[in-house]
């Protein structure tokens, strides 16, 4: 189930990036587990694509299909990107809606478009990469096409860790 999902989170991910074609792109290799979270890696043409993900420890309301969720933290050394948050959701968010990552009381506003969502202002994305390295708790809030309001919480455990493994992503 979780390596359906890994892979579900990679399609996802070459999608959003811009990729023409999953052809193009390696299946991710597992590089290590770090707890709640694990570190990854790609082939993307020439390039290497390195990124750690977790999956919520809760999601409300329980009522609901939610699908497959994930939080990312991508590193695309080829495109000069550094410590990319990203929210990917199982399903379609509200057209023009936000997405609101809680650490420890400190809200981070993400933009959104069709299942995904990155940090509107991405001047704020290392404080928000600095808040999961020392927060206690983060919670992702949604709200899915249909309006209903979702909430995930996320563990914290290991990303500091997951997120060294990848620093050196070449």
């Amino acid at each position: 189930m979780f390596v359906k999902s890994i892979v579900s989170a990679l399609a996802l991910t070459l999608g959003m990036a811009g990729v023409a074609t999953a052809q193009q792109a390696a299946a991710p290799t597992r590089i290590q587990q770090f707890q709640a979270w694990g570190a990854y890696s790609y082939k993307s043409g020439a390039s290497t694509v390195c990124y750690v993900l977790s999956v919520p420890t809760a999601k409300q309301p329980a009522s609901v299909d939610h699908g497959d969720n994930f939080f990312i933290v991508s590193q695309r050394p080829g495109q000069n990107i550094s410590y990319e948050p990203q929210a990917m959701m199982g399903y379609t968010v509200k057209e023009n809606s936000k997405i609101n990552v809680v650490i420890d009381n400190k809200t981070f506003v993400m933009f959104t478009k069709d299942k995904a969502g990155w940090v509107e202002n991405a001047a704020q994305e290392p404080a928000l990469v600095a808040a999961m390295k020392t927060g206690h708790s983060m919670t992702v809030n949604a709200v899915s096409r249909k309006g209903t309001g979702t909430s995930y919480s996320y563990s914290l455990s290991g990303i500091s860790a997951a997120l060294k493994q990848i620093e050196s992503c070449k």
